[in-house]
């Protein structure tokens, strides 16, 4: 493992509900940051094809054949040629690529995050455990089997997605297992999170002494458009707030919220060991005597068969 590198975190916008446009705007955005020297690059939470802020708006009725149609049309599955493309950008650029999808598997979307290693090979697709609030309504949830970290040439990556940031179980899971740099991923455009990101991203790093790469996308007038005229009250137009803090709480990067751009900061490992010197939560500054986690990473199934040849 390198004793630093380069990560990004990129702040983009979809071109909203719209598959092929959207992943061409990734595979730019992840050449890009190879150029700059990025070894890691972070897209925001279901990025491809765009957040179903619909559910925040419009009733569950109306939506269904207005907004949620198009999203199973425009979601993404893991075998297609989108996932290829995005896999061939990573290989191109040489860098660790984690993306927000909407991912479709069988009848049901999920809130996922695809990570894909410097070589083109994918590490793993973990889904979001609990749809927050109104995202019930669109996505299914996740299970324990993708609770890991991924071992990469620059270092073990875990994630977590959004509101999965306020739950201190989530949390501790990831961090249990070693882990050196968080990938976090959020929506942008909901002025009522900001604050709650700040203080999850620093919280994290403190608690950690990972670094956390944070990245938002931003709320467009097109997707506003796309949207109707409902968006306009609790929605709110740019809206980012992208950031890579380091072990410790310290911003290195910041985003202004209303651009698009490739945030870009250098990592010092050297930085872990300072502060895992002070608090390692999962190791010396554990009580495992007086409270411990249980984590069941198997993989949950509807159906088991059992088969019987007499």
């Amino acid at each position: 493992m390198a004793h630093k590198t380069i990560v990004c975190a990129a702040q983009i916008a979809p071109v909203y509900m719209n598959l092929a446009a959207t992943t061409d705007k990734i595979v730019a955005s992840i050449l890009d940051a190879g150029k700059l020297g990025a070894k890691l690059v972070v897209f925001p939470e279901t990025v491809l094809p765009g957040y179903p802020y619909w559910t925040l708006i419009h009733d569950p009725f109306s939506a269904r054949g207005r907004f949620a149609r198009t999203l199973y049309e425009q979601a993404v599955r893991l075998d297609s040629e989108v996932v290829a493309r995005l896999r061939q950008a990573a290989s191109e650029a040489a860098c660790v690529v984690s993306v927000g999808i909407n991912e479709l598997d069988g009848g049901t979307i999920y809130n996922s995050q695809l990570l894909i290693d410097a070589d083109g090979t994918i590490l793993g697709c973990r889904r979001k455990l609990v749809p927050t609030h109104h995202e019930r309504i669109t996505w299914g949830r996740g299970d324990g089997s993708d609770l890991g970290i991924y071992e990469t040439a620059i270092g073990k990556v875990g994630s977590l997605i959004c509101y999965e940031h306020t739950n201190p179980l989530f949390r501790y899971a990831i961090q249990s297992q070693g882990e050196q740099i968080h990938i976090a991923n959020w929506p942008g455009g909901m002025p009522w999170t900001d604050d709650l990101i700040d203080a999850a991203v620093r919280l994290y790093a403190i608690e950690s002494a990972a670094f956390v790469v944070s990245t938002t996308s931003v709320f467009t007038p097109e997707m506003a458009h796309y949207l109707g005229e409902e968006a306009s009250q609790p929605l709110r137009l740019g809206g980012g707030a992208s950031a890579i803090v380091a072990p410790g709480g310290k911003y290195l990067a910041r985003a202004a919220p209303d651009e698009e751009v490739l945030l870009t900061a250098e990592l010092d490992f050297g930085l872990i060991a300072d502060w895992k010197h002070i608090i390692d939560g999962t190791g010396h500054y554990a009580r495992p005597d007086v409270v411990k986690l249980h984590i069941n990473q198997s993989k949950q199934k509807n159906v088991e068969t059992t088969f019987n040849p007499f």
